[in-house]
């Protein structure tokens, strides 16, 4: 199947049938979990101007960094076991770079257990998603990021949810609620996945017979940091919610506890009311 044309994506629905544009691959084909080519390319092309700084904290095999300086964009990358001399060896919770330097920040993190990646014993990818010892530190991961990246610049972090051993595990919903207690959101995109192992019969039969389903895409979560004033104003509202008192709740009608309101006595001196003749 030919290659699809590099163009701007305009729904929240994107499919490739490739994993690389071009004659020529970004980052290895042969790297298990690469994220497709196209993904960062659109990305890149609406959230990034030439000369702007690109990280990926997880670069695997290059991928954001190839794509990055296809586009005349600058690029760093970073991880615990790189693939190649230009990326550098690192934890993306103790990343080797100043404070606001990056203009654009992508992650395709380890979706928990679900591959070996470096074997290491202070890898995320050595903590399954059932462990809240993972989202620990995946939020370590977003506060760096949070550090590295410039106000008013974007982040994108892809992932997949995980059925394994009767446990379903939303990421793409827990990882979203984390990263909103730091950014904006932009927009979520769905991508279908090119996981070669759908196509196989076996597969489809073991979700039929275990009743699960087979993960059928990514998701693609755009984030944005705050600028200086929307984070001085979010600071300021802050506040003034800390310093407003508490109203006391008022009592409703008929709630335990309450006098029930007594009916006035008519003339006779009762409080019912005498039919009329």
């Amino acid at each position: 199947m030919p290659k699809p044309r590099l163009s701007l994506q305009t729904t929240t629905l994107w499919e490739y049938p490739s994993q690389h544009y071009g004659n020529e691959e970004q980052g290895s084909s042969s790297y298990r979990g690469a994220t497709p080519s196209y993904v960062i390319w659109n990305l890149l092309e609406r959230y990034t101007k030439p000369k702007d700084l690109v990280i990926d904290p997880m670069c695997g095999s290059g991928t954001t960094m190839d794509v990055a300086r296809d586009l005349g964009r600058r690029a760093l990358g970073y991880d615990l076991q790189p693939q190649r001399s230009d990326i550098f060896r690192a934890d993306a919770r103790h990343l080797p770079l100043e404070d606001g330097k990056a203009d654009f920040v992508f992650v395709d993190p380890p979706y928990g257990d679900n591959l070996k990646y470096s074997g290491l014993e202070n890898c995320i990818g050595e903590l399954p998603a059932t462990d809240p010892a993972y989202f620990e530190a995946m939020d370590r991961v977003f506060q760096e990021i949070d550090r590295v990246l410039r106000p008013d610049r974007y982040l994108a972090i892809y992932v997949c949810d995980i059925w394994k051993r009767n446990a379903f595990v939303p990421l793409g919903v827990h990882l979203s609620a984390m990263l909103m207690s730091r950014f904006l959101p932009v927009d979520h995109v769905t991508v279908v996945r090119g996981n070669k192992d759908l196509d196989k019969g076996n597969y489809h039969k073991a979700a039929e017979e275990s009743n699960f389903f087979l993960r059928g895409y990514n998701h693609l979560l755009i984030f944005k940091k705050p600028s200086e004033e929307q984070a001085r104003e979010a600071r300021r509202a802050e506040e003034r919610a800390k310093q407003q008192p508490k109203k006391p709740a008022k009592a409703k009608e008929g709630n335990a506890g309450s006098r029930p309101r007594r009916k006035k006595p008519n003339r006779s001196g009762s409080t019912t009311r005498r039919p009329r003749h």
